[in-house]
């Protein structure tokens, strides 16, 4: 039942405008809203659970920027290339209209949730909390199943056998060095 709601938001075609639109809300999401949530959650969680901060002068900033910058960059690289080639968004409200293979997708099947998994752990690490940690790990293992059980089969049954080649053929998440030829 669940699949064909999925099957049916992606039926519909959008044109660019509402696309924009979307991805600005979508932006505002997972850029401002859920690191707010993040830091502010794992602030009541470490006080609550009294974890200690784990602060390390510049350590924190650096490694922080480590993973903050490559997993926004692979995360907007993702986002742009559903737009321009796919003609959809991250939404299923608004799925590509095509199969993605190119750009990040050549590397791994979620390079949009790996960027946001290592941009957020990147968060984490800047204000020092565990529990921030242990979130973003824990939405990390939530987003995977959901993408599992949820997101791959409504891309088989949309994309058939092109898609189940895809998969066999390129990462869930962790990239390979090289693009696949």
């Amino acid at each position: 039942m669940e699949l064909k709601r999925f099957q049916k938001w992606a039926e519909r075609e959008y044109s660019a405008k509402r696309r924009i639109i979307a991805l600005i809300f979508e932006s505002i999401l997972f850029v401002i809203v859920i690191p707010f949530f993040l830091a502010m959650i794992s602030h009541f969680l470490d006080q609550w659970l009294q974890l200690p901060r784990f602060v390390h002068g510049l350590v924190n900033p650096l490694l922080s920027l480590l993973l903050i910058v490559p997993g926004w960059f692979f995360a907007l690289w993702s986002i742009q290339v559903q737009f321009a080639l796919g003609c959809g968004t991250p939404s299923p409200l608004m799925a590509t209209q095509q199969l993605v293979v190119q750009g990040p997708y050549a590397y791994c099947r979620n390079p949009m949730t790996l960027g946001n998994v290592l941009a957020y752990l990147g968060i984490g690490i800047w204000i020092g909390s565990l529990s921030a940690v242990g979130l973003v790990l824990l939405f990390a293992a939530l987003f995977g199943a959901y993408i599992k059980l949820i997101e791959e089969r409504e891309l088989e049954m949309r994309f058939g056998s092109k898609y189940l080649e895809y998969k066999r053929s390129t990462p869930f998440l962790v990239p390979r060095l090289r693009k696949r030829g």
